[in-house]
């Protein structure tokens, strides 16, 4: 077996599987920048329907593009997809990522309203004064909650990516946000997840620094 093995030197090995990717999916409707993102949610999932479920506003990548390069800060959902995001680079920028999931505030709040905390964590994240992305990767109640604030006119997120995975309300979520002008990136169906809405996050922070828009 170890014959078949083939031998990648570390530094290529993210290389080698983004033209696997690329050779497995053959021939691609997709266009740059979207195509960046859909490779990397497959390279971090290993999962190929997100060549079919990736959903995307018009220049909702570009806008997403713009908005980190001019400082934007990220608001998660989950400490995990927090974690995943590369915030070296996006210091970079100028800007970083903020998860209130833990917050206690956040946590005595939630529990006096009978929401969850992800939902609190969108009305902190509107909060914040500077351009912000949410990155939802966990809680349709998040998704759902920041969708009510967008159409009350408490915040106009630079974009918003809209990923949960699940069962209850996944899918309502996503295709209610849908109906917003805000500029979305959505995993449409149940699939999702917060390596997926850290992946998205990244793919935005690492397109090809040269390119201007």
């Amino acid at each position: 077996m170890l014959n078949q093995i083939e031998f990648v030197k570390p530094g290529n090995i993210e290389a080698r599987s983004m033209e696997i990717i690329a050779g497995e999916l053959g021939e691609t409707h997709w266009k740059e920048p979207e195509f960046s993102v859909v490779r990397r949610c497959i390279h971090t999932s290993a999962d190929f329907d997100y060549n079919v479920n990736l959903k995307f506003s018009e220049e909702a990548c570009k806008k997403g593009i713009q908005a980190l390069r001019s400082g934007a800060d990220i608001v998660t959902d989950t400490r995990m997809a927090m974690s995943g995001i590369n915030k070296r680079r996006l210091a970079e920028y100028g800007g970083q990522v903020h998860c209130f999931i833990d917050d206690e505030t956040v946590i005595k709040e939630a529990k006096a309203r009978g929401i969850t905390r992800s939902a609190i964590c969108m009305e902190r994240g509107a909060a914040i004064k500077k351009p912000v992305i949410f990155a939802i990767g966990n809680a349709p109640t998040a998704l759902i909650r920041l969708y009510e604030l967008v159409e009350s006119g408490a915040v106009w997120p630079e974009l918003v990516i809209g990923v949960p995975v699940g069962f209850v309300n996944v899918v309502e979520s996503k295709e209610l946000f849908m109906r917003t002008s805000v500029p979305w990136i959505i995993a449409a169906g149940r699939k999702g997840g917060s390596n997926i809405a850290a992946a998205i996050c990244n793919a935005l922070l690492y397109y090809k620094d040269e390119v201007e828009f």
